[in-house]
């Protein structure tokens, strides 16, 4: 899905629920963070062998649900500020590889 289809399916259901006032960017970052701690639930305390498995399993699906919520939330707070995340993502890069090269790594 593209980022308009997600934020035009996200922004449905709340206007279908009356929502869309809650959906200040402090409550979207709460529950940006309640879904990336749901998330760490199925994976806490698991080595990479368990989590391998984990996902070899039908508990899989609830690990997609976990990253499906965040990137809605995501992509919810991003546009409520007013970030464009695709040049937001390419300047983090650039920055990440202009500062690991100056450390003496080759990217």
């Amino acid at each position: 899905m593209e980022t308009g289809d997600i934020l035009a399916a996200f922004d449905d259901i709340a206007r279908c629920r009356g929502w869309q006032s809650l959906h200040t960017p402090k409550n979207l970052a709460m529950a940006l963070s309640v879904e990336v701690a749901e998330l760490c639930r199925h994976l806490q305390w698991k080595s990479d062998a368990e989590i391998h498995e984990l996902m070899q399993s039908v508990e899989s699906r609830q690990v997609a649900a976990e990253l499906a919520d965040i990137q809605m939330y995501l992509c919810k707070l991003a546009a409520t500020l007013g970030v464009d995340m695709d040049s937001a993502l390419s300047d983090k890069i650039e920055e990440n590889r202009r500062r690991h090269v100056q450390q003496g790594r080759d990217l």
